[in-house]
């Protein structure tokens, strides 16, 4: 997806910017790898010398949303309402169904958060406004109730010719056999196969990006794998799919069967696939992963580019279709200046703006005070038990039970409250984000959501179990509380 777009140029990514042309040969597979490994020999000069951007903390964040009709079922509409939109940071997604907000990268400190809050807001209420003119509604939630997975076809693909490319390499990748869906909730059990890739677009996601340093990138990184526990359990938003109550964030296990292609298998006997919790902490640098990217992972998109290898188009495009839950991205800025940044994939979409903000409030001062441990992450949690914890968080949410660095094991509800909140607003305060915009994202809501088990998942789940499967009824009621720009903890189950 095309990242920060005001600064950054010449970005060429499996989702944001189109290619031009969707078949390939193998001469183009054999000269994109030899690209990929000139840049990939660039990028090793560049992490062992002053290359890179030394500024960190910059932040910002893609959101995906869908588009329903009347009555709040999906609505195939996204090219009229992207042509009429007309705004460089509204893009289109996979389906027909579904867009994407971009921001503007914020520097660290100050009013940072009500700046974003602002950007997204007055961006969200464009939108809105010119959806109404088509008949339709802009919504932000991490699977959409109402979808029914015969929407999920090539039929309401969008038409642009890096997803139709996308598609057939991967089930070429797969040597075309369908894709088998299968998510075991508490009570229910979702069995399907698919013959495309379109089930990953049931998908949507708030994508939180935050610059970081050379120095600082291998703790930044393991920190962001570290939170993604009770991240995705304090963000869930997607607990039903095709009318099955599954995970509390079924997100998680349908994007990764979606786009299933397994590629090797980690020295725990993982089964490590395109889209990954991953194989382990980054040890030394962030150019491991890259070389993994390189060594581990069959070229997908061999989308050839004739400009300098400086721009690191072809690593760029590679690592865009490797879709970790944590993944380091390398942007560049106008003059050509790279930096790095670790692209945080696992809170979903919604439920309202100021829960996107707070979500995005919250990871940030998670890091900062998990910077301040003195021994490397590594070192105080296995990356086994950081993987298990974020599949138990996505499946039980804040009721999941988790090992935490003091080697306690205790509710992913208990950790947020007991020790990342006090930990994220004492180490914003220090980073000199302004008081009152702490106390409003975390105490305000973060908090609240955390203690009374409110988040959007929790409230999807109340209203069905009062008011039966009646998805539609819920999808329209979850849409009304929305756009009156309540914290989800605020809304009510009629």
């Amino acid at each position: 997806m095309c990242k920060f777009k005001k600064t950054e140029t010449k970005q060429h990514n499996t989702m944001g910017s189109e290619i031009h042309r969707a078949s390939f040969s193998e001469t183009d597979f054999r000269e994109f790898r030899e690209h990929l490994r000139k840049e990939t020999r660039l990028l090793a000069e560049w992490f062992s010398s002053s290359t890179f951007d030394d500024e960190a903390g910059m932040c910002g964040f893609e959101l995906e949303g869908w588009l329903v009709d009347s009555n709040c079922n999906p609505a195939a509409s996204n090219e009229e309402f992207l042509e009429k939109v007309n705004h460089h940071l509204v893009v289109p997604e996979l389906s027909r169904y579904n867009f994407e907000i971009n921001s503007t990268p914020h520097p660290p400190g100050g009013a940072m958060f009500r700046l974003m809050h602002e950007e997204l807001a007055s961006i969200w209420e464009h939108c809105s406004a010119i959806a109404a003119t088509i008949g339709v509604k802009p919504m932000m939630i991490g699977i959409l109730p109402t979808i029914d997975n015969r929407q999920l076809c090539l039929d309401n693909v969008s038409p642009l010719q890096r997803y139709s490319a996308l598609n057939r390499e991967i089930l070429r990748s797969r040597q075309k056999k369908p894709l088998r869906i299968h998510i075991e909730g508490i009570t229910e059990t979702l069995d399907i196969v698919h013959h495309d890739v379109m089930a990953e677009a049931a998908t949507t996601s708030l994508q939180i990006h935050f610059q970081t340093t050379p120095n600082l990138a291998v703790r930044h990184y393991n920190a962001a794998h570290l939170l993604s526990a009770p991240m995705v359990a304090s963000t869930a938003n997607a607990p039903y799919l095709f009318g099955k109550e599954l995970w509390s964030e079924t997100r998680i296990p349908l994007f990764e069967q979606a786009v299933s292609i397994p590629t090797f298998t980690d020295r725990h006997g993982n089964i490590i696939s395109r889209v990954t919790f991953g194989r382990d902490y980054a040890r030394h640098s962030l150019l491991e992963v890259f070389l993994e990217n390189l060594d581990a992972f069959p070229i997908l998109l061999p989308v050839v580019f004739d400009e300098d290898p400086g721009w690191m188009n072809h690593v760029r495009l590679h690592n865009g279709t490797i879709w970790r839950w944590n993944r380091p991205l390398i942007g560049m800025n106008k003059e050509g200046k790279p930096h790095l940044r670790i692209e945080h994939r696992v809170p979903s979409a919604g439920p309202s703006i100021p829960d996107c903000i707070a979500n995005i409030a919250f990871f940030y001062g998670s890091m900062l005070f998990l910077l301040s441990e003195k021994e490397p992450l590594s070192t105080m949690l296995s990356f086994e038990d950081i993987r298990h914890n974020f599949y138990q968080a996505a499946r039980y949410g804040l009721d999941a039970r988790i090992r935490w660095l003091n080697g306690r094991t205790m509710s992913v509800q208990e950790l947020i409250t007991t020790l990342l909140l006090p930990g994220a607003y004492s180490a914003l305060l220090a980073a000199d984000v302004d008081p009152d915009d702490v106390r409003l994202y975390l105490d305000g809501i973060i908090r609240p959501r955390v203690t009374e088990k409110k988040t959007g998942a929790h409230w999807q789940t109340a209203f069905i179990r009062r008011h039966g499967p009646d998805f539609q009824a819920m999808t329209e009621h979850y849409y009304n509380c929305q756009k009156q720009h309540n914290p989800v903890h605020e809304w009510k189950v009629l």
